[in-house]
């Protein structure tokens, strides 16, 4: 008897907290499933692969750095030639989540990212046709794309689809809050709870929800305020042409952001304590006590999940025919 009460209310609590799960707007971020590891593989070689760019230093890894929470840990990113970018990189973890890539959405998917960097002059400043080149010269590239893809070709679409194929994996499971959403109580402390239900109540979680909170939909930076910043980058007007897309951005993922500093597309705030504070002045018009940003703080340091476990891959050497990179070259 004593058993079948015990696993009846195990069965309960079981209810509830999925029922709990169901009414949030947050969802839990689940493991990376791998259906083509050899595909995956290929993506990680490429995504650190620096001979993807003109010097042969640059590779995506150099501004998406998955020791460092996805990023540079730079206001604006360093490419080609000590070129410095216009824009924040934002995080590639969990950026599968995404309803479309990079800060003004140019980019509709992974794939579609994967291959802007390698042709822009202030990243890695190479091009589509010489990326292929070069990496089609080498023995050990050639055989392992042969393998995985039906044309057997070594080819830009082929070489973003790995790229992305390795960075759908780069999600960060088991938070201590996607522990609370499942039922765990005890998962994250008493300010960190109230700092959810603040963040609710406050309105936040109009624009950062679903399971990356955050990068379903675009908004306005400055909404209720104008965001003062010396960062000449204009948002989405830069791709639709509409004056009603001017400073519109993106809505970055909140996961991870204990991580991430500095904040904001420009990259000028390196405490996650102001941030929160502009974010609630600027876009919603409120004031927070220093109670209330702590409590908020304490819930976004629990949206820190586990951290992509990556065996870095020996790239395969050039052989006599590569181009030899010419680091940093006009």
């Amino acid at each position: 008897m004593k058993l079948l009460h015990s696993f009846a209310f195990g069965i309960f609590t079981s209810i509830c907290a999925s029922s709990v799960l169901a009414k949030e707007p947050i969802d839990i971020i689940k493991p990376a499933l791998i259906t083509e590891p050899e595909k995956v593989e290929l993506g990680k070689m490429l995504f650190f692969e620096p001979r993807l760019s003109k010097s042969g230093f640059i590779s995506c890894h150099s501004c998406h750095n998955l020791s460092m929470g996805g990023v540079d840990a730079l206001p604006t990113s360093i490419g080609h030639n000590w070129q410095e970018g216009p824009i924040n990189s934002p995080t590639v973890l969990n950026a599968v989540y995404g309803l479309a890539q990079f800060w003004d959405g140019r980019a509709k998917d992974l794939k579609e990212q994967a291959g802007g960097p390698i042709e822009n002059p202030k990243e890695m400043s190479f091009s589509h046709t010489m990326a292929v080149s070069t990496i089609s010269s080498i023995p050990n590239y050639k055989t392992k794309f042969k393998n995985i893809y039906p044309d057997g070709q070594v080819n830009i679409d082929n070489i973003t689809d790995a790229i992305a194929a390795f960075e759908k994996t780069l999600v960060t499971p088991h938070s201590p809050f996607d522990q609370y959403l499942l039922g765990d109580m005890s998962a994250i402390t008493t300010d960190a709870i109230t700092g959810y239900k603040l963040f609710k109540t406050k309105g936040c979680i109009s624009c950062h929800n679903g399971a990356a909170v955050g990068g379903t939909l675009y908004m306005k930076m400055g909404l209720i305020k104008p965001f003062n910043t010396k960062n000449p980058a204009v948002g989405r007007i830069a791709v639709t042409g509409n004056p009603a897309d001017k400073h519109v951005f993106k809505v970055p993922t909140l996961r991870n952001i204990e991580l991430t500093a500095p904040y904001f597309h420009d990259g000028a705030t390196w405490s996650l304590e102001e941030a929160v504070n502009t974010m609630a002045d600027i876009q919603l018009g409120q004031s927070l006590s220093k109670q209330e940003n702590k409590e908020i703080v304490a819930f976004l340091k629990s949206l820190t999940g586990e951290l992509p476990k990556i065996v870095l891959p020996i790239l395969p050497p050039s052989n006599a025919n590569t181009p030899r990179p010419v680091p940093f070259s006009n």
